[in-house]
């Protein structure tokens, strides 16, 4: 901004006295701010190798010693599968096979419809 610009402006910035500054100033900035208090004391001690490294070991204890025992009973595929096929009758053996055979000729003659429509 040039001082023609708002003459009135400056001769008000004119008539305000001017701020004197300490030699020390820097000085005491600098000292306040290292005066200052850390933001969070207490994670810095809790963040220290002699508290961290055993507070993570057991805390991975206890999320292991929580999934053994929350870990549901899971029976095995053996033990389902003799109630499986004692409720297939001998006559669903045919109807399977005759299925199977189905698809078969099923998958076949779906190759051949695509060629017929191009």
């Amino acid at each position: 901004m040039k001082r023609e610009d708002d003459q009135q402006l400056w001769d008000l910035l004119g008539q305000v006295p001017s701020a004197k500054l300490s030699p020390f100033f820097a000085r005491k900035v600098v000292r306040k701010i290292r005066e200052r208090p850390s933001r969070f004391p207490q994670l810095r001690s809790w963040l220290r190798p002699r508290i961290l490294v055993p507070t993570a070991g057991l805390a991975a204890a206890v999320v292991a010693a929580v999934v053994v025992m929350h870990q549901p009973v899971s029976r095995s595929s053996m033990e389902s599968a003799p109630d499986v096929i004692a409720a297939i009758d001998p006559q669903d053996y045919e109807v399977v096979a005759d299925l199977d055979e189905l698809l078969a000729t099923d998958e076949s003659n779906l190759w051949d419809d695509d060629t017929q429509t191009l």
